[in-house]
């Protein structure tokens, strides 16, 4: 009796003639073909900005070590006794720290809700006008007083407002009220420094929010148009919606700056009478530093000072993202 029947593997030699794939490994690419090198033009235009600041940016961040030290300029950044945190225990306990902080605080704040909208404001006023040459003339003449120094927008308004011929003055006084001491009062120091900086930097910063602007689609504002919308209802809906990421990230800039409002403007409106309530982190650090030649006890404040523009501007750009907006990083 027989059994099953086993069937047979004929053997092939198929095997014998297959070989694996051999890998070939990605070409490096030269240095011709590098992204900076296809973008070598855009890079070249922003060599003098990348210079600029890591010359009077970065490399200047040095200096930080004089926080740290007794410094002396005979003995030099590494010859000078170290200290520790010895100037900021000091400055954190003085009493002019709260009234620094309240006054560039107050001031401050005063900026971002009346300084910072008026250009958008502004945008959007001149994006309506229709006629070119009303529109490019008020924007030539809003943009003038960005050129001028601070020395001479102070020096224009001090002629304006003084007490002693002033114009303002002449007229308050022709018209039977008292002269007002705009320059001198403590309680006119704040509105005046924020109507200063409305007047000399509105106009400017409507340039980057018209050419926003100017990416937005023209068929939405006839879509919107033929739905009924008014000039209102299409700026509200459709204008502001495409700059809002523009206002996002120049918001954040400005709440980066919110400690530095900046030496020169406030230092040449302060005088020994609102000097109470003008008082600021730039000029105390040029006072302690420049005149009374306290270089370390400056540099601490200095670097408080840009510490915490840095955790202002994290914080800042984080809650942005969170809302679903890309921030400056």
């Amino acid at each position: 009796m027989s059994g099953p029947s086993i069937p047979q593997v004929k053997p092939t030699t198929e095997h014998l003639f297959t070989t694996a794939a051999p890998t070939i490994a990605p070409r490096k690419k030269g240095w011709r073909e590098s992204y900076v090198w296809r973008h070598r033009t855009l890079y070249l235009m922003a060599l003098p900005g990348i210079v600029y600041f890591i010359i009077f940016k970065y490399f200047p961040m040095g200096g930080l070590i004089m926080a740290f030290q007794d410094f002396t300029p005979y003995l030099g950044l590494f010859g000078s006794e170290w200290v520790g945190f010895e100037h900021f225990i000091r400055f954190f306990t003085e009493e002019t720290f709260f009234m620094l902080l309240s006054n560039t605080i107050i001031v401050s704040l005063l900026l971002l809700i009346f300084s910072f909208p008026i250009p958008i404001i502004l945008a959007l006023l001149l994006n309506e006008v229709r006629t070119k040459w009303f529109q490019r003339s008020v924007q030539t003449i809003i943009y003038l007083p960005h050129f001028m120094s601070w020395v001479i927008v102070v020096s224009l308004f001090y002629v304006l407002f003084t007490t002693d011929g002033g114009s303002i003055n002449n007229l308050l006084e022709s018209w039977g009220f008292d002269k007002i001491g705009f320059l001198t009062d403590p309680n006119w120091l704040r509105p005046m420094y924020v109507f200063q900086e409305i007047w000399k930097t509105a106009g400017w910063g409507t340039i980057i929010y018209l050419a926003a602007m100017t990416a937005v689609d023209v068929e939405l504002y006839e879509a919107a148009e033929l739905d009924g919308a008014n000039r209102w209802r299409q700026t509200w809906h459709i204008t502001l919606p495409a700059i809002r990421p523009t206002i996002i990230v120049l918001f954040i800039l400005a709440i980066g700056d919110f400690l530095e409002l900046g030496f020169e403007h406030m230092f040449l409106v302060l005088n020994s009478l609102n000097r109470e309530v003008g008082e600021i982190f730039d000029t105390y650090v040029y006072v302690t530093g420049i005149q009374n030649g306290q270089m370390s006890y400056a540099a601490a404040v200095g670097m408080f000072k840009g510490l915490v523009g840095l955790v202002l501007v994290v914080m800042a750009n984080k809650l942005a993202k969170k809302f679903g907006e890309e921030g400056v990083y």
